[in-house]
């Protein structure tokens, strides 16, 4: 379908910015350094490490994913997929350990799904340069939408939005049926006017201020995006899926 370049999503953000696979070493080295950039040494989240390397034990089962900007060829964002540990698939996700007395089990229980059919969407993180302004210097990523900018500052949050696109992208292509994720609530909301269906499953915990337990049908967000938003999408998806080595 022809869309006018100001309405394609996708050739904008290929204009900006391109979606890394982070599946050597030294991409995912990548992603652990901006994660320490910003909860270690930004917003003092996490304690700051002589190796300037944000990591934890469910890196070892989880695949990342970075975001490059075109301009300058730097990495200014990650995000991470985390699989149950297929050891020990029982073992609980991060989520499921820090909201264990909030989740309602009537609208989901994480524990009665197969487990290699769920993932969490986790430490999503984009650097200061590209996040910072008014009201936002204490998150990890841009969340407004009420302005587009400029070519040279483009506003529409491209980063946020990409980097959850290409984390349910490359959940479908995992065969994970089930997202979950700790989220702000006004994220929730955000997500919702670009046709993202987050279910809040429980009630709000304290985790770096307030996060409601969430989950995401992966399948039915990719099937029910908004026509504007599909171009994006498939440029996105298309980038997570051209990768040299199979992520499984």
């Amino acid at each position: 379908m022809f869309l006018p370049r100001f309405l394609d999503s996708g050739a904008s953000f290929s204009q900006y910015f391109q979606i890394v696979p982070a599946w050597t070493e030294e991409l995912k080295d990548e992603a652990y350094r901006i994660r320490h950039q910003v909860y270690c040494e930004d917003l003092g989240w996490e304690t700051v490490r002589s190796d300037r390397r944000e990591t934890d034990a469910y890196d070892v089962h989880s695949l990342h994913l970075l975001i490059r900007a075109v301009a300058t060829g730097s990495y200014i964002g990650c995000v991470r997929l985390i699989r149950t540990d297929p050891v020990t698939p029982d073992q609980p996700l991060p989520f499921e350990k820090a909201c264990a007395a909030a989740l309602d089990r009537k609208i989901c229980d994480p524990s009665r799904l197969p487990r290699e059919q769920i993932g969490e969407v986790s430490r999503l993180a984009i650097v200061a340069a590209y996040r910072r302004r008014k009201g936002e210097a204490d998150q990890a990523m841009s969340q407004q939408m009420e302005d587009f900018g400029t070519p040279d500052q483009p506003r529409f949050p491209y980063a946020p939005v990409a980097l959850y696109l290409a984390a349910l992208e490359l959940a479908r292509l995992q065969g994970v049926a089930t997202l979950f994720t700790l989220t702000e609530p006004r994220l929730a909301s955000h997500f919702g006017r670009l046709g993202a269906k987050i279910t809040a499953i429980g009630t709000p915990v304290e985790h770096r201020g307030a996060r409601i337990p969430s989950m995401m049908d992966v399948n039915g967000i990719i099937s029910h995006l908004p026509l504007i938003f599909r171009p994006l999408y498939h440029v996105i998806a298309d980038e997570v899926g051209h990768c040299r080595v199979p992520w499984n």
